[in-house]
């Protein structure tokens, strides 16, 4: 690997957003292809710390950290990727469903989700199933997130939703937070369910391979 990705690599594993814009920058003034400064640099030292946290070496302060120090360099190297017309692992829309204003986890999937290389459209929180229903021709992931018993129901209203205006075909619907299990997940017709953010990257990766 080139000497100025394994410092991007290594800035992102150790959180250092500075260090990855700055270096994100030098490997563009050094001639480094954008794709190459994307997969090398940040989509592998994501993954890294995907891996840690799996493992038990990371925890979920420290995959913030290491995602906002992606999402620093990422922001440097977006109008460079659009430019080159780079594909992308795949588009996904992340939402908190209706009735629930937490956003958290639904924030460090998007960001975990954009280190693996996905373009990522945040619907935000409290989010309508009309609004789902309205995005789904132009994505191939639906990611809908609920901390609350409560709101969660609104993850099988969304998914009927969907059902009912003809989209399930076209697109993955995955779920996950703090009250929802893989028997819900399959209770309600959902492709997929993760239950932390770094697995919500394997089971997206899973969903858009198919």
């Amino acid at each position: 690997m080139d000497p100025i990705l394994q410092e991007i690599y290594e800035a992102i594993l150790n959180g250092e957003a500075k260090a990855v814009e700055s270096r994100v920058q030098s490997a563009i003034q050094g001639g480094i292809d954008p794709k190459e400064i994307l997969d090398q640099g940040m989509v592998s030292a994501m993954a890294e710390v995907g891996l840690r946290f799996e493992i038990g070496e990371y925890y979920i302060p420290e995959m913030l950290i290491s995602a906002r120090a992606m999402q620093s360099g990422m922001a440097v190297l977006k109008p460079l990727l659009k430019e080159a017309n780079v594909v992308t692992a795949g588009r996904v829309a992340v939402g908190t469903v209706k009735g629930d204003l937490h956003d958290i986890g639904k924030n460090l999937v998007s960001m975990l989700l954009e280190g693996a290389g996905f373009e990522i459209l945040d619907l935000g929180t409290d989010v309508a199933p009309e609004k789902f229903v309205a995005i789904a021709d132009q994505v191939n992931v639906i990611a809908l997130s609920a901390l609350l018993t409560t709101t969660m129901m609104n993850m099988k209203t969304t998914i009927e939703a969907l059902k009912t205006a003809g989209k399930l075909a076209k697109v993955k619907v995955i779920i996950g937070g703090a009250p929802v299990t893989e028997a819900y997940a399959q209770l309600i017709g959902a492709d997929g369910y993760a239950a932390d953010a770094s697995r919500a990257v394997a089971v997206t990766k899973a969903l858009v391979g198919k």
